[in-house]
């Protein structure tokens, strides 16, 4: 049982489960029906995506510094408490389920999914990569 980190709209692995798409929009021209049919997501759960302002951000941020500064403010996000129980859950649901959560961003490394990665990890989650 653990989690897997995936971009979504990617194939999905075999036993992944429930795709969790913690993303702060939907699938552009894609019907809500189709969601699933093709692999972008099961559930929506925007909860654990960032803000949009700290989305841009981590989208532009082009050094270091600016990454860096993208990962302080997604994390002081996920630091509230509806994000913190949230991360939390899907941590001890980790222990008796399979199931994936992810975004869109072709690279982990520059998403916020790498961010929710460690964040669940700090928590007790059983990661699959």
């Amino acid at each position: 049982m653990a989690i897997r980190i995936v971009k979504l709209g990617s194939p999905r692995a075999a036993g992944e489960g429930t795709r969790i798409g913690t993303v702060r929009r939907p699938p552009r021209g894609v019907p809500k029906s189709e969601f699933a049919k093709r692999d972008w997501y099961d559930v929506w759960f925007p909860t654990l995506a960032p803000s949009v302002e700290t989305m841009k951000l981590g989208q532009a941020a082009e050094t270091p510094t600016q990454w860096t500064a993208f990962t302080h403010r997604y994390r002081r996000e996920m630091a509230a408490t509806e994000a913190a129980h949230a991360i939390a859950l899907l941590a001890a649901l980790s222990q008796r389920s399979d199931f994936a959560v992810g975004c869109y961003c072709e690279d982990e490394a520059h998403c916020h999914r790498s961010v929710l990665r460690q964040l669940l990890a700090s928590q007790g989650a059983r990661i699959v990569d």
